[in-house]
């Protein structure tokens, strides 16, 4: 359970990460409205508050090391369904090895 728990807290850090990053982006880049920019810096808040969530045993370098693999997985899925980029084999392959390095970093049992 308290895997699942960890997961669903990288995944909601993504998101916000992600999310929050789309929107300055928007603001900047494609000459969104200011509130586009404001509610992406706060999402970008929230995401740095989410990993503290993590299980209490976590420390910050071995959580943000193991987020960094599901931040790239979850770039490559925002890539796919909200710009429309089709991830192409060596997309799917990195991702598929970011997510074993989640796996090892994160769930390895140690002594």
């Amino acid at each position: 359970m308290e895997i699942i728990k960890s997961i669903f807290y990288f995944i909601l850090a993504g998101l916000f990460e992600i999310g929050g990053g789309y929107l300055v982006w928007l603001w900047i880049r494609d000459g969104k409205s200011f509130w586009y920019g404001l509610a992406g810096a706060v999402s970008l808040i929230i995401y740095g508050i989410v990993p503290t969530l993590q299980p209490p045993n976590s420390n910050f370098g071995r959580v943000y090391a193991a987020y960094g693999g599901i931040f790239i997985v979850l770039s490559i899925l925002w890539g796919w369904k909200i710009d429309n980029i089709v991830p192409d084999r060596f997309d799917l392959i990195g991702g598929f090895i970011a997510l074993i390095g989640v796996l090892i970093i994160m769930y390895s049992p140690r002594g």
